[in-house]
């Protein structure tokens, strides 16, 4: 697959199928999101492979994250939304948790090593699609939490940007308009 031809095909994926996907595969994802550019080469990455019970495990942190914002009569009412919450990271044979590991060198840009994070989820996104696997980033309140940090063991000023659903594609995805280039470049050549 061509370069611009993977970019302007790649669709998030929020729907798989249960196999698994080959563990090559999934280096070859990773492998792609640790060739993205970073300022002054600290590669504040830091990437954790989900798959069998693991998401299990990760899903009962999601559900104790979402049952701290309920009142008890809530709990009582919404034992679905909690069990509903605790399956999410099943809803994918494989997650990848992405997470930033910021350098401690004082002319180091904590927003940059954010981004250099962002374009290895691009990269292993735009991999995973080239190698016909379908994926999704999904974020939201519970990759924040520090409860969330706890689980995967990381520091206090470490961040986790969030999960990528990956498997072989269950749906196909639809085409979704962009706004032109006119609406959000301008040129300035003075």
């Amino acid at each position: 697959m061509q370069l611009g031809q993977a970019i302007r095909t790649r669709r998030s994926i929020g729907k798989v199928s249960e196999n698994l996907p080959e563990r090559e595969l999934i280096e070859k994802i990773l492998e792609a999101a640790r060739w993205a550019p970073n300022h002054h080469m600290t590669q504040p990455w830091k990437y954790f492979v989900l798959t069998g019970d693991a998401r299990t495990r990760l899903g009962e942190v999601m559900k104790e994250i979402k049952a701290e914002s309920m009142t008890e009569d809530e709990k009582r009412d919404s034992t679905d939304r909690l069990e509903r919450e605790a399956k999410k990271p099943l809803r994918a044979p494989v997650l990848i948790a992405a997470a930033v590991t910021p350098s401690d060198d004082p002319k180091v840009e904590e927003i940059e090593e954010v981004c250099a994070v962002a374009a290895g989820i691009q990269n292993a996104l735009l991999m995973a699609h080239a190698l016909g696997l379908g994926a999704i980033w999904r974020t939201g309140k519970p990759t924040y939490h520090p409860r969330m940090k706890q689980f995967f063991g990381l520091k206090e000023r470490d961040t986790l940007l969030g999960f990528l659903y990956i498997g072989y594609p269950a749906i196909q995805p639809k085409e979704r308009p962009r706004s032109s280039l006119e609406e959000k470049v301008e040129w300035w050549d003075q």
